[in-house]
């Protein structure tokens, strides 16, 4: 049977410009780790791309609420503007510690996770804008093979941070600011990999 009720396709713009959000968070964030000290600039840049995220989830599940036809399911719309949202987030939560712990200099794996950050977002806003016109897994493939992938990278990123950080050269409350640092970079890069999980699961579900 043919379904002759329209699709709100307004969803689909609400996805995108959320993961554009997301982008540009992750750039403004390395960017910050780079010029370091002159970090205040890209903080309240990276604020800003926080609060637009913000409203564009408060506007998307306004939306869902009064929409009778969905492009797909209500749950899997819901959870995806959700966690797209706690990237931004994580990003924001993160880059308002920085000043708050008196860092004195951004450590050479913290600026190698930023780099794994950028590009797993960069991934994820690829795979959101193919969900408009994509309905098989193998369309998506190749990005969510790459999130995967850059989580993987980032574990072990974090992983090896973690190990320098308490090899016993470092002062304890500075194990304390960077481990905190280091756990926000690290949510935020496995956020990638849910989002990757949930257009999976999207895809099949609707294909």
């Amino acid at each position: 049977m043919i379904n002759l009720l329209p699709k709100d396709t307004v969803f689909y713009d609400l996805f995108e410009k959320l993961s554009g959000h997301v982008v540009n968070g992750a750039v403004h964030l390395h960017k910050m780790a780079r010029d370091f000290p002159r970090i205040d600039a890209a903080i309240q840049l990276i604020r800003n791309e926080e609060h637009a995220a913000d409203q564009l989830s408060h506007t998307a599940l306004e939306r869902l609420d009064r929409t009778f036809i969905t492009p797909f399911d209500r749950e899997d719309i819901h959870q995806l503007v959700g966690e797209l949202d706690d990237i931004i987030d994580e990003i924001d939560a993160l880059a308002k510690r920085v000043p708050l712990f008196h860092v004195k200099n951004i450590q050479a794996d913290f600026l190698k996770q930023t780099d794994v950050l950028v590009t797993a977002t960069t991934a994820v806003k690829d795979a959101v804008h193919r969900l408009r016109k994509s309905r098989k897994l193998s369309e998506l493939s190749d990005k969510l093979i790459e999130i995967h992938h850059l989580e993987s990278i980032g574990d072990d990123n974090h992983h090896a941070a973690m190990n320098q950080l308490f090899s016993g050269g470092t002062e304890a409350l500075e194990v304390l600011k960077w481990k905190e640092l280091y756990d926000y970079i690290e949510d935020a890069i496995d956020g990638c990999e849910d989002v990757g999980n949930t257009l999976e699961r999207i895809v099949l579900k609707n294909g």
